[in-house]
């Protein structure tokens, strides 16, 4: 069989916790990202891609589904994907595909009980699968848990370095104890070899299912780096690819916090909150941690971790793809990079992720490299997508129908495919409940550049307030215009756009098992 007659071999790149801008190809100018920025020259570089949640296990989800958040059901970390659910693994799995999952999943809770859940006891029960349809699972995280199969390796077959992790969860939640140079928060330049680095190891695993394929099995093989996600904890013999005293602070990070105070008394309450320690809306940061204590060095430092992992996915991508071209298959597979939700860094003066919806948080760099013998022409798609959009875009290559119960779009060619395709909007949803606090909030982004939050009604929200931003005068969403006279019929339209599109709610509501 030639290689033209042969189905498109599909890899999935993710990584966790990547902003938009951390890639050169999109405007970063630190971390050195050549590998992915030529994806981007050769395939399509989506400009607004955005998530349909903000956080891992509702955003992986969808992933996974092609369904909206209200759909699958998958409201906050913590609340599992039902094993019944049908995936897109599934599908590609029924049309002849192998497929497999290395590295971070997280569609069940890392803190819940593995006698419930099984990818919390598949590595010490000797188990890859199959599951949710891959017939083969090697787990990471980006921390050691002590139950994933990279946890399972390192201590099999190197338990000195076992003590040299980062303390990631302690009796009172997550750690805020850095070891750097500022002492920032959860940077941990760690004694662990780079080759041993989870990084790496996903890359090794990836390559050796891989090699285990034939020429004649097309395959789905989704590479999920744990990183850049907290704790920064690169191999410090990794530190000098970025000095963190030449790395330039934020440009919505202000050293003066009045004028941080300033900007944030402009946004509803919780965001402020946050920012002084007053207000814990969400398990995303550690309880002890209050942003308004960050000092300008410790937002370098941690934001030069950051892009030290950033540089070494873009390495261990390179490794990957240089191995598809020297078997012959380069040209015969498709590569999407995207990740799960960004990171504030800085932004606003805040850390992590949680119940905020800018564009630091949703988004996402996605980058479509299609197979090389399809002659698809390289372009930059400035219209609204979303991970909504990946499973139909799978089944295209495929060659297959997209299953019935998929809600998104293939993903367009070019903005004259987008437009053809009416790409108007995409939406982001959050829910969450912690204790007595609960927040609600729905947003949809269209094509004219206004993105509109909805806060509804909750323990902190009367459900009267919310966010409106033009995105075209205003990209680092300083002015909220969810008040302004002169925009309501702008807000108003949106607000009916939002809840026009978005589906019914999942009834029952899936329970919250665990933190995360």
């Amino acid at each position: 069989m030639s290689k033209l007659a042969m189905k498109r071999n599909i890899l999935l790149i993710t990584t966790d916790q990547m902003r938009f801008d951390a890639l050169g190809c999109n405007g970063g100018l630190v971390a050195k990202t050549p590998v992915i920025d030529k994806l981007a020259r050769e395939g399509i570089n989506y400009q607004r891609a955005h998530n349909q949640n903000v956080v891992c296990m509702p955003a992986r989800a969808t992933i996974m589904t092609g369904q909206y958040v209200s759909t699958h059901g998958v409201w906050m970390n913590g609340v599992a994907l039902p094993e019944e659910t049908p995936t897109i693994a599934h599908w590609l799995q029924d049309h002849g595909y192998q497929t497999a999952l290395l590295g971070k999943a997280h569609f069940e809770p890392w803190l819940g009980d593995p006698a419930v859940f099984f990818e919390n006891r598949m590595a010490n029960e000797h188990n890859t699968g199959p599951h949710r349809g891959f017939d083969h699972m090697e787990l990471a995280n980006h921390f050691f848990e002590g139950h994933s199969h990279y946890d399972r390796f390192m201590t099999q077959e190197h338990p000195d370095l076992k003590e040299k992790f980062y303390p990631m969860v302690t009796a009172r939640g997550q750690n805020t104890i850095g070891a750097g140079d500022t002492q920032g928060i959860q940077v941990w330049p760690s004694d662990i070899p780079k080759a041993l680095y989870h990084t790496d190891w996903v890359a090794d695993r990836t390559l050796d299912w891989l090699d285990q394929r034939q020429d004649q099995d097309p395959w789905f093989c989704w590479m999920s780096f744990p990183d850049p996600h907290h704790p920064w904890d690169p191999p410090a013999s990794e530190t000098h690819r970025v000095n963190w005293r030449d790395v330039p602070l934020p440009s919505l990070y202000s050293e003066d916090k009045a004028e941080m105070q300033a900007l944030l008394a402009t946004k509803p309450k919780h965001w402020q909150g946050y920012y002084d320690g007053t207000v814990w809306t969400n398990l995303e940061s550690p309880r002890d941690f209050i942003p308004r204590d960050m000092t300008p060095d410790q937002v370098r430092e941690i934001n030069a971790m950051n892009h030290i992992e950033n540089e070494l996915i873009d390495d261990a991508c390179g490794r990957v793809i240089n191995w598809l071209k020297a078997k012959g298959w380069y040209d015969n597979t498709d590569i999407i990079f995207t990740t799960d939700h960004g990171e504030f860094q800085g932004d606003f003066g805040l850390l992590f992720k949680g119940p905020y919806h800018v564009d630091a948080l949703m988004r996402l760099p996605m980058i479509w490299r299609p197979a090389t013998h399809t002659d698809t022409p390289a372009a930059s798609v400035t219209l609204p997508v979303g991970h909504l959009d990946l499973a139909s875009t799978f089944c295209e290559i495929a060659g297959i129908e997209s299953p019935p119960w998929v809600q998104g779009q293939v993903l367009p060619l070019n903005d004259a495919h987008a437009e053809a395709q009416h790409r108007e909007d995409v939406i982001t949803e959050w829910d969450s409940e912690h204790g007595e606090v609960s927040l609600h909030m729905k947003s949809i982004y269209n094509k004219a550049g206004w993105l509109c939050t909805v806060y509804e009604k909750s323990s902190l929200y009367a459900g009267t307030e919310g966010e409106l931003y033009d995105m075209t005068a205003d990209p680092q969403q300083r002015v909220n215009l969810w008040s302004d006279p002169q925009h309501k019929a702008t807000r108003d339209e949106l607000i009916s756009d939002l809840y026009e599109k978005l589906p019914r709610p999942r009834e029952p509501r899936l329970p919250r098992q665990a933190p995360v």
